[in-house]
């Protein structure tokens, strides 16, 4: 439940570009810090466990309206997109046909709550399109959250990776090093997900698949966000890692990460 927030904040300090692209760096320093990724990832982590876990779809788009514009409007300098945050300010918000990243990097906690892949991509699916309304934006949050359901289910990487190419049609044929030289500062999903898909499929840790995605380059936060939410459904987050990077966070995100894990423990009891 951690993986997207502090892939963010490992993230935050090279985006654009100023890492080198190298696995080889401190994970935490003092440069780092949340962005507009950790606070929706909030966001949608409030409007799902306040929906519940049998909401409708309707009722999911409602909440995560609700709640992305209370977190958005908590924390207007984290670095929203203009469109997002005008959407944010407005008293009635309409989608607006977006295929940027945003979609998929805030939807996390969709692969953790429910109990079926299709359950799981429905719920992704309308947290999505309350502004994602691009069938890529919607396509980009689905394959987080089903990547995401399937690694905690027990299913193997090469049996996610048949499902994300028979049902996304993402190319996840290219390495980590093959993609590196070619990659630019694109925020779009179908620029971001294989990326995040290749390295979270060669990651062989909760690091080592975020030191994969920062090493990328260009909208390194976001990338770590969305390859660590799947890394973190299969590897787990180390408790090194989780008490590093929870020292970053402001008191009302931990009070939301704390009773997300309560109400998954009540999901399981």
């Amino acid at each position: 439940m951690y993986g997207a927030i502090f892939g963010d904040i490992i993230g935050s300090r090279f985006e654009f570009d100023r890492g080198g692209k190298t696995k080889d760096f401190e994970l935490f320093t003092k440069e780092d810090g949340w962005t507009d990724d950790t606070v929706m990832t909030i966001a949608i982590m409030e409007a799902l466990m306040n929906a519940g876990k049998d909401a409708d779809a309707e009722t999911i788009r409602k909440e995560s309206i609700r709640f992305m514009k209370k977190w958005g409007q908590r924390y207007p300098d984290a670095g929203y997109g203009a469109r997002f945050f005008s959407w944010v300010l407005t008293d009635d918000p309409e989608p607006y046909k977006s295929f940027g990243n945003g979609s998929a990097m805030r939807v996390s906690a969709a692969g953790w709550i429910y109990d079926t892949v299709d359950r799981t991509r429905e719920a992704a699916k309308a947290t999505a399109e309350v502004s994602h309304n691009h069938p890529e934006g919607i396509k980009g949050a689905e394959c987080t959250a089903a990547v995401m359901f399937l690694a905690r289910t027990g299913v193997s990487k090469e049996e996610i990776k048949e499902y994300v190419i028979r049902e996304f049609g993402y190319d996840v044929s290219k390495t980590v090093d093959e993609l590196r030289p070619l990659h630019e500062h694109v925020e779009w999903c179908q620029d971001s997900l294989p990326k995040a898909l290749a390295s979270f499929f060669e990651g062989d840790s909760y690091e080592d698949v975020v030191r994969n995605a920062v090493s990328l380059g260009g909208d390194t936060d976001t990338l770590a966000a969305i390859a660590g939410a799947m890394a973190d459904a299969m590897y787990g987050v180390p408790a090194g890692i989780i008490a590093e990077g929870t020292d970053y966070l402001e008191d009302d995100m931990k009070k939301i990460l704390e009773r997300f894990r309560v109400f998954l423990d009540g999901k399981k009891a």
